[in-house]
């Protein structure tokens, strides 16, 4: 069967706009100020590729990139005004590179919690992994309050993800 050029023309239109539909856009998982109790959102999102995460956590890139990471973003938030916090997300080509990573943190003087595909609440942090995402919370200071605060603010993410 022979089509004209015109018919062609069309169809790869309509294929197109078809698949248009079906690309899965990436979420921001970062909560904008407001969106999660006491949580201000402090600055702006930063984001390095694989090939430049070395000019984020010089030292320990080679850990991530060995296992599959794309990118991190990572922004800066406020609890009430008083604490502060960074969040990082870490996406990995596949759910095994953030499996890995998470696995070689050691569970000593942590809880886990119900969070994503596995998570861990240390005095000062929060480390969760859900499907190809790693977030890592961490506070500048701990006091009262701290590990729990930083949960409100994983969740939040987590429901972003």
């Amino acid at each position: 069967m022979k089509i004209g050029i015109k018919a062609f023309a069309a169809l790869l239109l309509v294929v197109g706009l078809a698949g248009i539909g079906c690309r899965k856009t990436a979420a921001n998982p970062f909560p904008p100020s407001g969106a999660v109790a006491g949580w201000e959102k402090s600055g702006k999102t930063q984001t390095f590729a694989a090939a430049n995460l070395w000019q984020y956590i010089d030292g320990g890139a080679d850990q991530y990139v060995n296992a599959g990471v794309v990118a991190c973003s990572t922004s800066d938030y406020k609890f009430q005004g008083n604490l502060e916090a960074v969040v990082d997300v870490y996406t990995f080509k596949a759910g095994d590179g953030a499996k890995k990573i998470f696995d070689a943190d050691p569970p000593a003087n942590s809880s886990t919690a119900q969070l994503g595909d596995a998570a861990r609440v240390y005095g000062q942090s929060v480390v969760f992994r859900k499907g190809t995402a790693l977030v890592r919370i961490v506070a500048y200071e701990s006091g009262p309050g701290t590990p729990e605060a930083l949960l409100v603010l994983a969740r939040g993410v987590e429901g972003r993800l």
